[in-house]
C-alpha cells in the first residue's frame, strides 16, 4: 500500500491503543474526594452507588490486551507496511499466475519463510500426500489405477467427492448437477465423451468451447429458421415450413454438430436430438445461442491437484453416472 495509506493505519491503530490506555487511567483515578466505598447518594431501582473502584480482575484484563496487543503488532503485520520482525505473511500477495505461484510456494518451503498458505499446502501434502497417492496408485509402483476400480473403492470415492466439493463445486454444483451454462456430471450426456479417459482428459487438460454467432451469416429469419429445425430434431413442436427451411441451412450447423444433429465429442458439440441443453432448451434460449454464439471455458487442474488427485476426482465424476457399475 501506498506511504500516506500505511501511516493512516498505524496512526488509527495507536491512536485507539493509546486512547484506550489513557481513558482506563483516567477511570482508576479517585476524583471524587470522598471516601472509598461511601455512599455517593444516587439510588436506581433499589441500588446504590458506591465510590468504589474498578474491579481488579477487569482492569488487569484490560492491561492484558494492551500488553497483546503490543505484541502481536511487533511480531506480525498489522501496521502498515511494517511486516513484523517474524515475516509471517498469509499468502504472497504478488502473483498473478499459477507458475508464480507454484514458484512462490516452493521458495517459500525451501527458504523456512512464515508464508502461511505455503506452509498449509506442506503440511497437507505431508499429512495426506501419501494417502492420496496410495488412492490413486496401484500398490507399489507408479501406474495410476483404472478409473472404473477406484470407483467401486468406497474410501476412494469418498476422497473424490471431497475434492470436487472443494474445487469443482463453485460451477456445478455440490450435487453435481450442474447450473444454466456448466454441465450436468450425473447424466449421459457428455459434451467431450464420458469414458474414463475422457472425464480424465478433461479434468486434466481443461476444455475451451466456442459456439460461432450466427446471426450476421444467417440474417434474422435464417436464425428463426435454424432454431425451429434444431427443436423439431429433439421432438418439439415447431412450424414445419421454418423448419424445413431450416434443415437447408443447417449444412453451417453440420461441421460440428452433425448432418443427423447428434453432435461431435472431438470438439464438443453437443447433441441436438436428445432434452439436454447447456444453455437452456426454450425457444428463446437457443434462439440467443444461435444468434450470438457462446463461450464457456473448464480450466485445466493438472497444474493445481496434480495426477493422482486428478485421478479421484475423475473417478468420482465417472461414478455419478455409473453407479450400476
Amino acid at each position: 500500500m501506498t506511504t500516506f495509506w500505511s501511516l493512516w493505519i498505524i496512526i488509527i491503530t495507536v491512536g485507539t491503543l493509546v486512547g484506550c490506555a489513557v481513558i482506563l487511567y483516567w477511570c482508576l483515578k479517585d476524583k471524587m474526594g470522598v471516601e472509598e466505598g461511601a455512599d455517593m447518594g444516587h439510588e436506581y431501582d433499589g441500588i446504590r452507588e458506591l465510590n468504589n473502584p474498578l474491579p481488579k480482575w477487569w482492569t488487569y484484563l484490560f492491561v492484558g490486551t494492551f500488553i497483546f496487543a503490543a505484541i502481536y503488532l511487533t511480531l506480525y503485520p498489522g501496521l502498515g507496511n511494517f511486516k513484523g520482525v517474524l515475516g509471517w505473511q498469509s499468502s504472497d500477495q504478488t502473483v498473478r499466475s499459477i507458475e508464480e505461484s507454484k514458484a512462490s510456494i516452493a521458495a517459500s518451503q525451501q527458504n523456512k519463510q512464515l508464508v502461511q498458505y505455503a506452509k498449509e499446502l506442506d503440511d497437507a501434502d505431508t499429512y495426506f500426500g501419501e494417502a492420496f497417492k496410495k488412492l490413486a496408485y496401484v500398490d507399489g509402483s507408479t501406474e495410476l489405477r483404472p478409473i472404473p476400480e477406484i470407483a467401486a473403492d468406497n474410501e476412494a470415492v469418498k476422497v473424490g467427492q471431497r475434492l470436487f466439493l472443494q474445487n469443482c463445486s463453485q460451477c456445478h454444483g455440490s450435487d453435481a448437477r450442474g447450473l444454466k451454462g456448466f454441465p450436468n456430471l450425473t447424466d449421459d450426456a457428455w459434451l467431450y465423451g464420458g469414458e474414463p479417459e475422457a472425464i480424465v482428459t478433461t479434468v486434466m487438460n481443461g476444455r475451451i468451447g466456442q459456439m460461432p454467432a450466427w446471426k450476421d451469416a444467417l440474417g434474422e429469419q435464417g436464425v428463426k429458421e435454424v432454431v425451429s429445425y434444431t427443436l423439431s430434431l429433439s421432438g418439439r413442436s415447431v412450424n414445419a415450413k421454418e423448419a424445413e427451411a431450416g434443415k437447408a441451412r443447417f449444412v453451417v450447423c453440420a461441421a460440428c454438430h452433425g448432418t443427423d444433429g447428434k453432435g461431435n465429442p472431438a470438439v464438443g458439440a453437443p447433441d441436438l436430438t436428445d432434452q439436454d441443453w447447456l444453455f437452456g432448451g426454450s425457444r428463446a434460449d437457443v434462439t440467443e445461442t444461435v444468434m450470438n454464439g457462446r463461450s464457456g471455458v473448464m480450466p485445466a487442474w493438472k497444474d493445481i491437484l496434480g495426477e493422482d488427485k486428478v485421478q479421484l476426482v475423475s473417478a468420482y465424476v465417472w461414478s455419478l453416472s455409473n453407479s450400476e457399475q
